[in-house]
């Protein structure tokens, strides 16, 4: 079992007190942590968590990047157009 599964199975009682809509957004925390697993087994910090908590930002911010463009395109294709 991983480190991240381990946290993910420390973390049960708190999920299950969520809001279903929210355990869909936690449980999907928890996919982007899985995502950069390799960069955390090489990286041995005093608290185990920190690696997994860099790799949920990691993803969140690879997705922000990614609107970010998105947006600049729709905001030029619209520009262009009036």
């Amino acid at each position: 079992m991983s480190h991240t599964n381990q946290i993910e199975t420390g973390w049960d009682e708190y999920r299950r007190a969520l809001r279903s809509t929210d355990q869909e957004v936690f449980d999907r925390l928890f996919e982007y942590a899985q995502l950069h697993t390799d960069p955390s087994t090489v990286h041995k910090p005093l608290f185990v968590e920190t690696p997994i908590l860099i790799s949920i930002l990691l993803e969140q911010q690879r997705q922000l990047d990614d609107l970010d463009d998105r947006l600049d395109h729709i905001e030029d294709d619209l520009n262009s157009q009036g």
